[in-house]
């Protein structure tokens, strides 16, 4: 599963996670393995690229070839409940976890891996990512 950030990384090109990022995601177009994003961190994505482009049509155009590599998974009420018995600092992120445990998630790719102690799934750096997978 990836966390949203990574793929902000991208569509902002944050250096110096951008190169990271952007190979994790070339792996998951290339069908190296399967990527998923939470239905919620798609509609962050999308707010956030409209806001920083300022053109709704190309940010909804990034969302579509987005939806092309990844895999958009539901969150559901149970995975809400779980967020809140996770108890983490950021509920944003406990939600990602719950979500990313209920669909069977093998890793929560993130760079914020400090965020995601409590998290039932391993999680790991796209650039450890990227270093166990090649």
């Amino acid at each position: 599963m990836l966390d949203t950030n990574v793929i902000l990384d991208i569509v902002e090109k944050r250096e110096p996670y951008f190169s990271d990022s952007y190979q994790v995601f070339l792996k998951s177009a290339a069908k190296e393995f399967e990527a998923i994003i939470g239905a919620n961190s798609v509609t962050d994505i999308y707010y956030i690229t409209r806001r920083n482009c300022k053109d709704s049509r190309q940010a909804l155009s990034f969302i579509i070839d987005m939806l092309k590599v990844v895999t958009s998974v539901d969150t559901k009420a149970v995975d809400i409940q779980e967020a809140i018995r996770l108890n983490f600092s950021d509920f944003e992120d406990a939600v990602i976890a719950a979500t990313a445990s209920r669909e069977g998630a093998s890793y929560i790719i993130t760079r914020n891996t400090s965020d995601f102690v409590k998290s039932p799934v391993p999680v790991m750096t796209p650039a450890d990512f990227l270093k166990y997978n090649t």
